[in-house]
Formats: structure tokens, C-alpha cells, sequence
């Protein structure tokens, strides 16, 4: 008998979730099937600090660039992204981003390295780590930041606790602390879970729970996540014998 097709489970918010699925579809990754249950919803709550006097935007999430554009916030001379979605989505709502490809101390750094004219404004959501504002603060670089939306805490679906309670490997992309916090929370299945940490603090933060495999990327960027992800569906055949054993 085959082993069971692996199950990619994605807890990304509803947006971040198909266009993570979408762009490993285009590399030609077939053979598994997808569950998405959002363990982080985004809630634009606003408002935009007065506006006046801010030189440039600082985004270390696409979703903060939605809230902004829905927030009627207008586009500025200039603009920092964490990383290459968020630069894609700013690029769409008119600015010209320029890029730190990684976490938030590289886009720090990279900010402080060039040493704009300020003041900048960090547009975030309630839930943040990285204290960008504050360190740019402290490098020189005038930064005020803003809460424009929140990200409530949600639940597993039905379909995602049968698929973790199910014979089938799960393959589970785990992009933030919170995320992984949350999903933590949850009672364990019995599936094989083979988990994807964006970094070694975002595995910490799974505590004691179990898995059967862990990989974390080179970096923590979209496009390397996004390798190794496509790199355990495609090994997915391989992680169940037949019977349901985990391979070792």
C-alpha cells in the first residue's frame, strides 16, 4: 500500500497562507494535499499618526502595508521593508522599498547604515518583536512608530485537528514566535508532524511539544522557507512506511 499523501498545514493568516501555497504550486510541487487554518487573524484598527513632516515608511509585514493603504495613508519619499513579500506589497501600493531581505536586525542595520533623514514611521501591528523604532532611535535615525492593526489569536479549524489526528504526515510552516506559541497550545494529534521554523525562536517557542522532524532555514527570509518547505513535500512519500511508522 502507499503511504499516505502529506498534509501542509497553514496557519498564516488567510492572504499570506494562498500566496505561500500559490508560490510553491509554481515550482511544480504536486502530490499533497493543503489545510488552512489561520492561528493569527489581521484586523485593521488604525488610526495614522498625523502624517506631516514623516519622510518614509518602515514596514516589517505586508500586513501592515494593507492596513496602511486602507487607512488612506499616502506614499512617501521613502521606504524600508524587513523583506522581500513586504517590499512586493509596498511596491504595489505605489512606494519604491528598498529591501533588507532577512529579520529586523538586518533591516536595522541596513537603515542605519544609510542614515535617512528623518523622522521614519514604523507601521505595525499590535503584536511586534524587533523594537525597530526604538534602535533606530538609538542609532541616530529619528523613528516614531504606529499600531495600525491587530492580530487576534484564533483557534484551529475542525479540518486542521483531523488532519493532525489523522495517518497522514503534516508538513507545518511556523513563520512567527506567536504562531508557534499558539499552535502549541493545542492538543497533540497523533499524525507524524514535521514542522518548518522560520528560526531557532520560533522552534523554541513550540516548548515540549513533539515532533517528528525539525528544519529551519539558512536564513529567515520567504525564499528560504519556502525551499525547505518544498523540500520536505517532496520527501513527503518518504517520511511514513506504509504502516504508519516515522521513519528515524
Amino acid at each position: 500500500m502507499a503511504p499516505p499523501p502529506p498534509i501542509l498545514l497553514l496557519t498564516r493568516p488567510e492572504p499570506a497562507s494562498r500566496r505561500f501555497l500559490a508560490e510553491i504550486e509554481a515550482k511544480g510541487v504536486t502530490g499533497f494535499e493543503t489545510v488552512i487554518s489561520p492561528l493569527i487573524g489581521i484586523e485593521t484598527t488604525g488610526p495614522l499618526p498625523e502624517m506631516a513632516g514623516i519622510r518614509g515608511a518602515i514596514f516589517t509585514s505586508a500586513n501592515g502595508v494593507r492596513a496602511y493603504r486602507a487607512l488612506g495613508g499616502p506614499v512617501l519619499p521613502l521606504c524600508y521593508t524587513v523583506g522581500e513579500t513586504t517590499a512586493r506589497a509596498a511596491a504595489e501600493a505605489g512606494f519604491a522599498p528598498k529591501s533588507a531581505g532577512g529579520n529586523a536586525g538586518d533591516l536595522v542595520a541596513m537603515i542605519a547604515a544609510e542614515a535617512p533623514e528623518g523622522p521614519l514611521l514604523h507601521l505595525r501591528g499590535t503584536h511586534s518583536r524587533g523594537q525597530v523604532a526604538e534602535r533606530l532611535c538609538q542609532t541616530g535615525v529619528a523613528t516614531r512608530e504606529a499600531v495600525i492593526y491587530d492580530q487576534p489569536a484564533q483557534e484551529l479549524s475542525a479540518e486542521a485537528r483531523a488532519a493532525l489526528d489523522g495517518e497522514s504526515p503534516v508538513i507545518l510552516p511556523l513563520f512567527s514566535t506567536r504562531s508557534a506559541a499558539q499552535f502549541a497550545k493545542a492538543p497533540p494529534g497523533r499524525a507524524p508532524l514535521i514542522v518548518a521554523a522560520m528560526s531557532g525562536d520560533v522552534s523554541a517557542a513550540l516548548e515540549a511539544l513533539y515532533v517528528t522532524r525539525l528544519e529551519i532555514p539558512a536564513r529567515p527570509d520567504a525564499a528560504h522557507m519556502r525551499a525547505v518547505v518544498i523540500g520536505l513535500l517532496r520527501d513527503g512519500g518518504a517520511l511514513v512506511q506504509p504502516h504508519g511508522s516515522v521513519k528515524g
